[in-house]
């Protein structure tokens, strides 16, 4: 852990510094061109696939870097971190390469795979406590148990080493960019805590002044867009743990003044379609790409103005994606196009019913993927939770509008976020 305060901002030096030391550990991953879309969003799109890191992820490098920077003596002793999953593996990884004992904190929200990862790359270096629903609370205890233990805390991001670390991918792709004769005019980083984006935009403003560095972050934990509005870091009431690679409440103060003084702009985006750009990303690139690794192709939509006509490179960070998760991906991306429905409806307790309603409710092409019901003794109507897919996005006015004729009561499920949470 560097010495690291408030009003230290990571310069070019500090970046490149870090790249001497990284080069001959971590993997140099290339900087892709996308002709899908590229051609998508009429602009000159490539990826920088950190996904294709030892780890899958880009946390490898500030986690390395900053461990590297602590005294052989110390670390010794042994290395404490916090992680929601990514940096877990970077310190993981490392401990066993240094063999030097590592105990991890985790939410116990973190998908299996993370957590697997994690044991398969500390081996019998890493200790993992799974602590909290949130990586705040796992970083809270593992603050203490370094407090007990006279331990070293790893930062997963507030930290100028691990900024520095991160920010190494820069010198990477401005490297790459130079020997294709590329000016990169915007380069989309996707923020968490904002480590990656702090140590990349200090490198990029320092090297390329013109480029425009902009954060995205999920709209269910945007931790920094609410700093960069309150004019310092503040804590977000809720988060949707969702993108668990960027769910953070409450951004570094390192990292949002690095972030305010050298990041042009935030965008928020929707988890909906952060899930239909993982999708995509799969099925016309071949890439698999984590909730928070698909965040910075996930923001182009809403750039396309702004990009149309751009050379933009946008930061793949990590590919840690359990595919067990994929069927609620599909679901999210699904409800947030549109495409997929929830409704209560009171159902006549007759035969042929349900007939009915396929026939005179439901349009061509769509489909009925959920059904659930419960027959009441001596009632004429009883409550069906049922699940639409349609068949195409104008389905959706006469569907609506027959489903009022047939239950005048029918409740729609998106405009009730609770009693959806409960029963879907």
């Amino acid at each position: 852990m560097s010495d690291s305060k408030p009003g230290d901002l990571l310069t070019k030096q500090q970046v490149e510094d870090a790249y001497g030391v990284l080069k001959n550990v971590v993997k140099h991953t290339p900087l892709e061109y996308s002709a899908y879309l590229s051609q998508k969003f009429n602009s000159q799109v490539y990826l920088k696939r950190e996904d294709l890191q030892q780890v899958r992820s880009f946390k490898i490098r500030g986690a390395y870097y900053a461990i590297y920077n602590t005294p052989a003596e110390v670390r010794k002793r042994g290395i404490v971190c916090a992680s929601a999953g990514n940096h877990a593996q970077g310190v993981a990884w490392t401990a066993h390469q240094l063999d030097i004992p590592a105990v991890i904190f985790m939410p116990t929200t973190t998908p299996n795979q993370k957590v697997d990862q994690v044991k398969f790359f500390g081996q019998e270096n890493a200790t993992i406590k799974l602590v909290g629903d949130t990586f705040d609370a796992a970083q809270t205890a593992a603050f203490e148990y370094c407090h007990e233990h006279e331990l070293t805390f790893i930062p997963p991001f507030d930290d100028l080493h691990t900024m520095a670390g991160q920010g190494s991918l820069a010198v990477e792709i401005f490297d790459d960019a130079k020997k294709e004769d590329l000016n990169i005019d915007a380069l989309i980083s996707p923020v968490g805590g904002g480590g990656l984006i702090s140590g990349v935009s200090a490198y990029t403003k320092a090297v390329s002044p013109n480029t425009q560095v902009i954060g995205a972050e999920p709209a269910g934990s945007a931790s920094m867009d609410l700093a960069f509005k309150s004019g310092h870091p503040a804590t977000l009431a809720t988060i949707d743990k969702f993108v668990d690679g960027a769910a953070v409440k409450t951004v570094g103060e390192l990292t949002y003044e690095n972030a305010k003084a050298y990041v042009d702009g935030l965008v928020t985006v929707p988890e909906g379609q952060i899930c239909t750009t993982i999708l995509d990303l799969y099925s016309k690139s071949a890439v698999v790409a984590e909730p928070a690794g698909a965040l910075s192709v996930a923001a182009l939509p809403g750039l396309r103005p702004k990009i149309a006509g751009k050379t933009v490179v946008c930061l793949i960070s990590g590919g840690n994606n359990d595919i067990n998760r994929m069927q609620e991906i599909q679901e999210r991306s699904l409800i947030y196009e549109g495409k997929q429905l929830y409704f209560l409806v009171n159902f006549p307790q007759r035969p042929g019913a349900l007939k009915y309603f396929v026939n005179h409710v439901l349009q061509d092409g769509d489909d009925i993927n959920r059904f659930e019901y419960t027959k009441r003794v001596n009632r004429g109507k009883g409550p069906v939770l049922i699940g639409v897919q349609l068949g195409k996005l104008s389905n959706h006015g006469p569907l609506v509008q027959n489903l009022a004729e047939f239950d005048p009561e029918y409740l729609n499920l998106a405009d009730n976020l609770s009693l959806f949470d409960m029963l879907v």
